[in-house]
């Protein structure tokens, strides 16, 4: 009896196990499918993301193989490559508009004869900038202006004090400048810009963001007195054309290619991306050159037909985000000013809709 008794607790045991184990893999799987968000427990959770994660790596990488081998196939049978998987973007499927500038765009073009910044970006005269603040002043506005001044020739810097915004544009309209840029600050921090054209208008309310001076940018560059060349990028839309046409109203518009200076404005989602380098060429060897080199070291000219050219990059600072805010007719009128745009929180019903 107590043999037996041994027996059925041995096979009851060994069975309680193996369901036991059959339970704990049951688990698991059905931890598995289960999304990590809906997992209480924090550690349980992060294990299932990182187990998730590593295979979608996994996932990916094959892909990549498998595609690198079908290119290497089709080039040994002398065959048309596998046509290039373009990914989703926000930008590629962004919504049709109609304000679109086209290459053949009679119109267009005619009217960039005759808006305000045509004498200046065809050199009939010189752009003289005139840069001030707000009245409640603050430490980071001027420290940001002098920053401004290095990077936009001709420019110049007055206090603002207590005169009011009308009597400045009425004193840089006598004194011929052709633009007034004026830096709002809020909390101590500038926080907006605003661009005038002069003598009559337009003015551009731009919002800005993500702020960082020239002593904050690690291993930065110290400009020189050269005129900047500059690139504007994806302004693409009627809107966006004037925009740039005002920014590219506040320099010259005959760069000094020997300095190697370049400011770059990016437009991406209705956000300007502002950018000053200073860049340079350089000759380097590729690695098919290297590896060529060290076994044939005699022959000069197969080494330097592997050379090839690449340009290197030192930012100089100062780098920001602009928003464009408001377009308005002529000067800055708060009161009785008449807009061409205004962004509106309505706009914002989709994230593929820009304006641009």
């Amino acid at each position: 009896m107590g043999g037996k008794r041994k027996n059925s607790a041995g096979t009851t045991s060994g069975h309680s196990t193996q369901e036991g184990g059959q339970h704990v893999k049951k688990k698991e799987k059905i931890v598995e499918t289960l999304l990590p968000s809906t997992i209480k427990n924090k550690e349980k959770r992060s294990a299932v993301h990182a187990k998730i994660k590593h295979q979608k790596g996994l996932e990916k990488r094959k892909r990549a193989k498998a595609r690198e081998a079908a290119e290497q196939r089709a080039l040994e049978l002398g065959e048309e490559p596998p046509l290039k998987m373009i990914p989703r973007t926000i930008e590629n499927t962004r919504e049709l508009d109609e304000t679109i500038c086209k290459p053949d765009d009679e119109e267009l073009f005619a009217g960039n004869d005759a808006d305000e910044f045509s004498s200046i970006l065809k050199q009939d005269c010189t752009p003289k900038i005139l840069i001030t603040t707000c009245r409640f002043n603050s430490t980071r506005g001027p420290a940001f202006i002098s920053d401004l001044l290095t990077v936009i020739p001709n420019a110049h810097y007055f206090e603002r004090g207590t005169y009011d915004l009308k009597k400045i544009v009425e004193y840089a309209k006598n004194k011929d400048f052709t633009s007034v840029i004026v830096v709002h600050t809020n909390r101590r921090e500038p926080d907006a810009l605003l661009i005038m054209a002069l003598p009559d208008g337009p003015t551009a309310h731009f919002k800005l963001s993500k702020l960082l001076l020239r002593k904050d940018i690690k291993h930065h560059g110290n400009p020189t007195s050269h005129k900047p060349e500059l690139v504007l990028n994806n302004f693409t839309t009627r809107l966006g054309h004037r925009i740039g046409r005002l920014i590219q109203s506040l320099f010259p518009q005959d760069p000094n290619f020997r300095g190697r200076r370049v400011v770059t404005c990016h437009n991406q989602r209705d956000f300007i991306f502002f950018r000053h380098h200073r860049y340079i060429f350089e000759t380097k060897e590729s690695k098919q050159a290297a590896s060529s080199g060290k076994k044939i070291k005699d022959n000069k000219d197969e080494e330097s037909s592997e050379q090839k050219v690449i340009a290197r990059l030192q930012e100089c600072g100062p780098r920001f985000t602009l928003k464009l805010i408001s377009l308005q007719h002529g000067t800055f009128d708060s009161k009785g000013g008449e807009y061409e745009w205004v962004h509106k929180p309505e706009m914002d019903t989709s994230r593929r809709r820009f304006f641009m």
